[in-house]
């Protein structure tokens, strides 16, 4: 019941009978990151590699097309691949560290959602605790009145699954 509200519908709303239990979603935290957000932030972590590594291209095809205007020979070749091999590593170092981040973040998220799923399980149990000791005592006092207008309660605590020293 953490995510909705039970409520006893009011006689005179006409929308339901009386004593029927209507159910009303919560409003969503204030404090709860937007689903947008994520995806807006993805996007433009996604967008960021893509211009690194489309840089990266054109300044390797910028070298690999000087190369060949100037020196095809085996000289330009080591010079080029001189060029081209802190590029790429660059490259690479960017996206494992975009990627560790990334990383990162889908486990923050993943252990906010598992401490909100714990908070809500907790109370949930303690609503079912809340249930529980008021069903009982609604028992207790249906058996005592039943006792009182000396009627046998053993089938009633029978169903009521009580040890027999309950009452």
């Amino acid at each position: 019941m953490s995510d909705t509200t039970a409520r006893n519908s009011d006689p005179s709303s006409g929308d339901a009978a009386y004593g029927d239990t209507v159910v009303f979603q919560t409003e969503p935290e204030a404090g709860a990151p937007a689903e947008p957000a994520a995806k807006r932030g993805a996007w433009s972590r996604d967008l960021r590699f893509m211009l690194v590594v489309l840089a990266a291209i054109v300044a390797l095809f910028l070298a690999f097309a000087l190369v060949v205007a100037f020196s095809p020979d085996a000289s330009g070749i080591a010079a080029l691949a001189i060029v081209a091999a802190p590029i790429a590593t660059m490259v690479a170092a960017y996206y494992g560290i975009s990627l560790a981040l990334r990383q990162v973040a889908d486990a923050r998220r993943a252990a906010e959602a598992a401490e909100a799923r714990a908070r809500a399980s907790e109370t949930s149990a303690r609503e079912s605790d809340a249930w529980a000791a008021q069903m009982e005592s609604g028992l207790r006092v249906a058996v005592a009145k039943l006792e009182a207008a000396r009627i046998e309660t053993r089938d009633v605590e029978r169903a009521a699954g009580t040890p027999d020293d309950f009452f």
